[in-house]
């Protein structure tokens, strides 16, 4: 196995640059829960639900292919994909509580109360960590194929998006050019 640039650094140094990582991926998570509560999604209301999800699924995988090649291309690839998930997974829940509050915002009746970002969000969390005080329901058949497409795609992203992120850090390791013994 090949000596990585982290082993030679010393303990403190590594300690430094893991920690590094690991703030600029909490900065990365703070920055997306930010910009969902502040940045007015009036503006694609008249987009269907469905259509929403389109949209958000296309910017969820634009932003994963995006990082999984960061994460190849990175010195440090498991770092990378501390920082990869913690942007990821923010922006799947955030996309899941937009499209929840804007169809509650459309129609109040798909839930069994008004969503606020907040209550949204709420939802968005509880559904994805099989939860589900039943608080907040969804009631319209709408409502319903939306949060049942969340619960199959938390299967997903948990089984088959860690089993990516993983292989992506197994292969940016494995491709890093071997040095020289002398340099």
């Amino acid at each position: 196995m090949t000596e990585r640039p982290i082993d030679r650094l010393s303990r403190s140094q590594r300690r430094r640059v893991v920690a590094w990582g690991i703030l600029r991926a909490f900065i990365a998570a703070v920055v997306l829960v930010f910009l969902y509560f502040v940045v007015p999604l009036e503006w694609i209301d008249d987009l269907p639900p469905v259509m929403a999800i389109i949209v958000a699924a296309g910017v969820l995988v634009g932003v994963s292919v995006w990082q999984v090649i960061a994460i190849i291309r990175s010195e440090e690839p498991g770092l990378r994909a501390i920082e990869a998930l913690a942007v990821i997974a923010p922006l799947y829940l955030l996309a899941f509580a937009a499209v929840y509050f804007l169809m509650g915002h459309n129609d109040p009746s798909s839930f069994t109360q008004e969503l606020t970002r907040m209550d949204a969000l709420y939802f968005t969390v509880t559904v994805f960590a099989t939860v589900g005080f039943g608080d907040i329901a969804a009631v319209s058949q709408t409502a319903r194929v939306i949060v049942t497409i969340q619960m199959v795609l938390n299967l997903i992203l948990l089984g088959a998006g860690l089993r990516l992120l993983t292989m992506a850090v197994k292969h940016g390791r494995s491709e890093k050019p071997e040095e020289p013994a002398d340099a």
